[in-house]
């Protein structure tokens, strides 16, 4: 069996008070010796009369005594008892034949030592005794209790102490200082820390109000004094201000008092106020560059023609814009706010045909994160149809959103450009008509038509103004030129929406009829006959009569290009000429 304690132990885990206790219960008890322990898991020797014994009760070893769910043990005859006679305790020195055991408990029931009565002849404590012992084990607990409450208590001192040393450090070089205010006769006392923020010594600074308020800022003097009395009358809670000190160099800093009335009279009239002072200059630079950058940015948006917008979409589809610039009322003719409710504002100014792209546009910006880029039309009031081109990069959020950032522009006027220079390209200046590479370009789609659906068909009409030398020989270029575009207006309020008519060069012309067979085409060339003959060009009351030769053609889905269409047509057009002119010939 391993030892019930150790005998090293320094002589300082004794107490006087202990030492009392268990020489007052060695004695009272008439026994070898007195020992009292502290703790449970590694028991301790606090205090031991009778026996130099000193150390560390070790927890396995003590058994019956450690495991004793009882207040009180008593082992009579440590021979006669099973669970000691072979202790050490018991076969060696100190020969412990007596042994009594009190368990210690705090207030809460918990264990927090024991005290022992060792004796070496067998002995008996009859029931004055066990109530006696029972005694000396509450006071030594009750001394324990005192003991680790000043333990404590010194603890906690201990804490405080640090965490004032560490609040003074704080503010020593947080460029906080202190103040307290006795308002009644308005002394002031400043701590070392606020002398130092302004560049004062100890001596430089007096301790009276009306001497403080000379180093404040004579623009800042009356806002400061009317927030202090609205404190004093507690119309407000605390006292904050922030407001310009002069410094001893004579320059001014920015800082921010608070404070806070820590005493009133029965009245409520305030009597003491404590307080502190920040600087808090570079923050106010600081604040007043980002205010800076904010106005740049918000001139730049807002004056820049187009819109600056940031739009977030939701996980649950619900859309809206969290920032969208002044230009909004230029680009929508809506107001931030109104965007700022639901991005479904814009439904109803989108064209028709342009809603479902710019949905779908959306729709795939974010579902693979690529870059945003539309153009689109709105139709906005008293200013009718206006194309807008949208750029913005998306984002994915935390929470499944999606954010994007963009710029959308007017580029109404780069459209009509845009839709002049396509007519500049494909159209013959002179009839309005298409030219020939965009008249053979439409030729080309009804082809590729034909040959794709077996049921579509369509023709092609070539035809040349007959007699057009003789014109521009008599009555010269000018009247030519106004014989074509006579020709050109006659021949296109005749064209439904799905054919095409071009200008091939000079007095020739060519017409491509969609879903019409070959004599639907001759039709359609008896009408252009019958309208130019009953519409001469008039010349200064001279009427000078048009007549025209027409060629007729089937587009057939084997024809290898369009040229090889047009050759037929040509053909049956030199046909109409030889044959007498002003006549119409099919091949």
């Amino acid at each position: 069996m391993q030892p019930l304690f150790s005998l090293e132990a320094p002589e300082s885990a004794n107490d006087e008070r202990f030492d009392g206790l268990t020489r007052l219960a060695r004695r009272h008890f008439g026994v070898m010796a007195a020992l009292l322990t502290t703790g449970v898991g590694e028991p301790q020797i606090r205090s031991c009369d009778g026996l130099a014994l000193r150390g560390v009760l070790r927890v396995g070893p003590l058994g019956v005594v450690q495991g004793h769910s009882d207040a009180l043990l008593v082992v009579p005859d440590a021979h006669c008892d099973e669970r000691f006679r072979h202790h050490e305790w018991v076969t060696g020195a100190p020969h412990v034949r007596f042994l009594a055991v009190c368990s210690l408990q705090d207030s809460a029931g918990t264990v927090i030592g024991r005290l022992f009565l060792l004796h070496d002849q067998p002995r008996e404590l009859d029931a004055p005794q066990r109530q006696a012992f029972h005694e000396f084990a509450g006071l030594a607990a009750e001394l324990l209790a005192r003991d680790e409450a000043d333990a404590r208590l010194q603890r906690e001192l201990g804490v405080l102490r640090e965490s004032e040393r560490r609040m003074a450090l704080a503010i020593a070089g947080s460029g906080t200082g202190i103040w307290d205010r006795n308002v009644a006769t308005g002394d002031i006392y400043y701590s070392t820390g606020w002398k130092t923020l302004l560049g004062y010594a100890e001596h430089e600074v007096g301790n009276h109000i009306e001497e403080s308020y000379t180093r404040v800022h004579p623009a800042d003097l009356e806002y400061v004094k009317a927030t202090m009395q609205a404190h004093f009358e507690q119309r407000i809670g605390v006292y904050e201000v922030e407001h310009r000190l002069r410094c001893r160099d004579g320059s001014y800093k920015w800082v921010c008092s608070r404070g806070k009335v820590v005493e009133r009279d029965a009245t409520g009239k305030a009597l003491r106020m404590i307080g502190t002072t920040t600087d808090v200059t570079a923050m106010r630079r600081l604040s007043e560059q980002v205010q800076q950058t904010a106005a740049l940015m918000t001139d730049l948006t807002n004056e820049i023609p187009g819109m600056a917008f940031q739009y977030q979409r939701l996980p649950d589809g619900r859309s809206f814009f969290s920032y969208a610039s002044a230009g909004v009322r230029d680009i929508y003719g809506l107001t931030p706010e109104q965007l700022a409710a639901s991005g479904e504002a814009l439904h109803g100014i989108i064209h028709p045909d342009d809603l479902a792209p710019y949905l779908a546009s959306f729709e795939a910006s974010a579902k693979d994160l690529t870059p945003w880029h539309l153009e689109y039309r709105v139709q906005l009031p008293g200013r009718g149809i206006c194309w807008r081109q949208g750029d913005a990069r998306p984002r994915r959020l935390e929470d499944g959103s999606v954010l994007w950032h963009g710029f959308i522009t007017d580029v109404t006027e780069w459209k009509q450009v845009e839709a002049e220079l396509q007519v500049f390209a494909t159209t013959d200046s002179l009839t309005q008509l298409s030219n020939r590479r965009h008249f053979m370009q439409l030729l080309d789609t009804e082809l590729s038509r034909v040959q794709r659906s077996a049921g579509h068909c369509a023709t092609v009409l070539m035809l040349d103004l007959d007699h057009f030398k003789a014109i521009n020989d008599r009555w010269g270029h000018s009247v030519g030129d106004q014989a074509l575009r006579h020709f050109a207006a006659i021949l296109r309020g005749q064209l439904r929406k799905t054919d095409a008519a071009g200008r091939m060069g000079g007095e020739e012309f060519a017409v491509v009829l969609s879903e019409a067979n070959i004599d639907q085409a001759v039709t359609f060339a008896r009408r252009i006959q019958s309208e130019l003959a009953k519409s001469p060009v008039l010349i200064a009351e001279e009427r000078i009569p048009l007549a025209v030769s027409i060629g007729v053609t089937v587009v057939n889905a084997t024809d290898a290009s369009t040229e090889v269409t047009l050759s037929r047509s040509d053909m049956a057009l030199y046909r109409a000429k030889r044959g007498g002119r002003n006549r119409i010939e099919c091949h």
